[in-house]
């Protein structure tokens, strides 16, 4: 796979800085607008189209869907109905479309990138997740995030107050597998090591703000983890898009102008992070953290002027 070596265009930021903040963000544009940081000639109208076909089979499969033609057994509190439209989208998504999560290579960049998705038919949790809500929609099942940690996970909601009162949880990297609450402590224990991390949050609502900022995560990590450091800038730089006053943000793009030697930036941003992080209680890490930091900048205060 060959990445794009110019540095990303202002006009994608622009565009992308808009869609981040505008009242209802469209998830499939803006991931496939983060694709461009690789494949700047990508045209997402033909992947939007791809949704849209993916969209209309998946709605006449799941208007035929009847709870008396499933073979699976329904969970208590679930609407029969609703359950069966799940199965038939389950069906069609990852028996005959064969989506499926990508754990051979689970640090690829691909599967962070929508384009590669649909054109792999595999990914992680939350592109996989995504394709599942996008689809999902466009059949006319409301289905939202889940910002599970390490684990990017879909629910659609029951009817609180009613007999059909249970939420189903889905796993779209397994196979559109459906997850009960024990289960999900389970799936958390194994992701953290921790069992004591369960509490209400861990099957909190993802806003789609949130999705956009933890597909960036993502890819900055596997970017990172690749020292492809102009990549995970760029990336970087989108996340301050989304949230500008995201100083770890601030400092991690000062720390990757650094490795690519592009020390008056790297000098800035990191001069900034000293600046803005003054009044933030640090834990002990992250004042060893800041020194190291103070460090760096005293070298590329002088590095700099020696420049000049």
């Amino acid at each position: 796979m060959g990445y794009a070596t110019d540095v990303l265009s202002p006009a994608l930021v622009r565009d992308f800085t808009a869609l981040a903040h505008s009242h209802d963000p469209d998830l499939a544009v803006a991931a496939l607008m983060m694709s461009r940081v690789a494949y700047p000639a990508l045209d997402t109208e033909v992947y939007v189209a791809q949704l849209d076909a993916l969209g209309r089979e998946a709605r006449r499969r799941v208007s035929d869907a009847t709870a008396a033609g499933t073979t699976l057994e329904i969970p208590p509190h679930v609407d029969p109905a609703v359950f069966a439209r799940i199965a038939a989208l389950n069906t069609y998504l990852f028996e005959d479309e064969r989506f499926t999560g990508n754990d051979e290579q689970y640090e690829d960049p691909r599967n962070s990138f929508l384009n590669e998705v649909l054109d792999r038919r595999t990914g992680i949790p939350i592109t996989l997740a995504l394709v599942y809500m996008e689809v999902a929609r466009r059949a006319g099942i409301d289905a939202e995030g889940v910002n599970f940690p390490g684990h990017f996970l879909v629910r659609v909601r029951g009817v609180h107050g009613t007999q059909y009162s249970r939420d189903l949880i889905i796993d779209a990297h397994h196979g559109g597998a459906l997850l009960s609450e024990s289960m999900c402590r389970d799936l958390l224990t194994r992701q953290t090591g921790d069992e004591q991390l369960w509490d209400a949050h861990a099957l909190a609502h993802a806003t789609k703000r949130q999705i956009i900022t933890r597909m960036l995560l993502n890819l900055k990590r596997a970017y990172v983890r690749l020292y492809s450091f102009q990549q995970a800038r760029d990336i970087t730089e989108l996340l301050l898009a989304v949230d500008p006053a995201a100083v770890t943000e601030l400092r991690d793009r000062g720390l990757l102008a650094y490795h690519l030697n592009d020390l008056p930036s790297a000098l800035r941003d990191l001069q900034t992070y000293l600046e803005l992080s003054k009044g933030i209680e640090l834990d002990e890490d992250e004042r060893d953290e800041h020194a190291r930091i103070w460090e760096h900048v005293k070298t590329l205060r002088r590095r700099v002027a020696s420049l000049n």
